[in-house]
């Protein structure tokens, strides 16, 4: 979706100035594919390729330092084959206040850059017992729990198949003991009370974060193909006796890093 013909304080115009100083800072003047790491997926990017750039993200208007361990506040201009791939090696959450624009602009940074893909990881709760802490599984459909929407105006954007199953199926073939489910976004910080956990079950959610639906409805409305990957980290609140801690997200990560990395590795260039 071209928005060039926006005002000049608007967010999509925001994320055009964003991709122009992008291309200098890179020397890359159009990029393919996106990624947007969660926590604990940081260790995974050494797979995808060989790093062309790298900048902090503040070099770009709009952005803001990153506020949560476990991320970092760079973006990474990565060459995989004949790709340009724009790595986010941190995201903006919405609990940190920022307002939803700012959760989506690098999403929406990405669009204007040239990227028609994009690969949304997170960190999250799994509500499924056999889904050990670093399992990945496959996003296929999400709930949007935050009360919010991206989307500026009457833009009715079509969310059908939001989850491409085009992508889903390409993971497959990477890797055929990967699950699918889906995942509802909680605003946090905090994390879910059982009691949240077993609502969400109830509505159909297979994991819980605090990530990737704002992002993901972004996407979509500038017309990019979207893959969603969660990455277990522990077991949601009432599934395991055991409290949550942010720690052990990282770590988890940390331990899953290397199949991360080989599921990336593998993927994007066939993306």
């Amino acid at each position: 979706m071209n928005h060039s013909d926006t005002p000049t304080d608007t967010p999509y115009a925001l994320a055009e100035a964003a991709a122009r100083r992008l291309a200098e800072l890179t020397g890359i003047e159009r990029h393919d594919v996106a990624l947007v790491l969660g926590s604990g997926w940081l260790p995974a990017v050494d797979a995808l390729g060989e790093a062309t750039a790298e900048i902090e993200t503040t070099d770009l208007p709009g952005f803001s330092a990153a506020a949560v361990a476990g991320h970092s506040g760079k973006i990474r201009s990565v060459r995989s084959g004949e790709r340009n791939l724009l790595v986010f090696l941190s995201r903006t959450h919405y609990y940190e206040g920022r307002g939803v624009a700012a959760v989506v602009h690098p999403v929406r940074t990405a669009a204007a850059a040239g990227c028609a893909t994009i690969v949304l990881t997170n960190g999250c709760g799994g509500l499924n017992e056999a889904w050990t802490p670093g399992t990945p599984v496959l996003i296929k459909d999400h709930l949007n729990l935050t009360g919010r929407s991206p989307i500026v105006g009457a833009n009715f954007v079509d969310l059908t198949d939001l989850y491409s199953s085009r992508l889903r199926a390409l993971c497959k073939e990477v890797d055929e003991t990967l699950d699918e489910g889906v995942y509802a976004q909680f605003p946090g910080p905090h994390y879910e009370t059982p009691a949240e956990v077993r609502m969400a079950g109830v509505l159909g959610a297979d994991l819980v974060g605090m990530s990737t639906t704002l992002e993901a409805i972004a996407a979509r409305e500038a017309g990019m193909e979207v893959l969603g990957i969660s990455l277990v980290t522990n077991l949601a609140a009432g599934i395991s006796d055991q409290p949550l801690d942010h720690q052990e997200v990282i770590e988890a990560g940390r331990a899953a890093a290397e199949r991360m990395g080989n599921l990336l590795g593998r993927l994007v260039p066939r993306v």
